[in-house]
């Protein structure tokens, strides 16, 4: 139970046993929604598959999924090259933490400390 009045069931994918979960984990993992046990899921299968307007609905939603997780790395990928440069500008010691953050306006003042107290430790 999470609290909120719903609750995670964790269930083995390759279970394939005669009984409901067992049918729907075989659905999940047909290709052919023809193959299904349960009509409605195959029925959605069957949209984001075969009609046109599904497979252009299901497109857009998958070019939405690869443009989130490109700007993902990209953020992730600048904000470890600001960390970078805060801790080479850190270990030369010729500019205050005021300083860099100016430099570096990705990171705040605290994430410029707790770069400096692990450089310190390294030194």
């Amino acid at each position: 139970m999470l609290g909120d009045g719903s609750h995670i069931i964790y269930v083995n994918g390759k279970y394939r046993g005669n009984d409901e979960i067992g049918k729907l984990m075989h659905d999940f993992s047909c290709t052919n929604p023809d193959d299904m046990n349960y009509e409605v899921l195959a029925k959605k299968a069957r949209y984001f598959k075969q009609d046109e307007k599904g497979v252009a609905a299901m497109c857009k939603i998958m070019e939405d999924m690869r443009n989130e997780a490109a700007r993902e790395a990209a953020q992730k990928a600048e904000l470890k090259s600001a960390k970078e440069t805060a801790e080479r500008l850190i270990k030369k010691g010729k500019m205050t933490l005021e300083e860099i953050a100016e430099c570096v306006p990705l990171l705040s003042l605290d994430e410029l400390r707790e770069i400096e107290m692990r450089v310190m430790q390294l030194a």
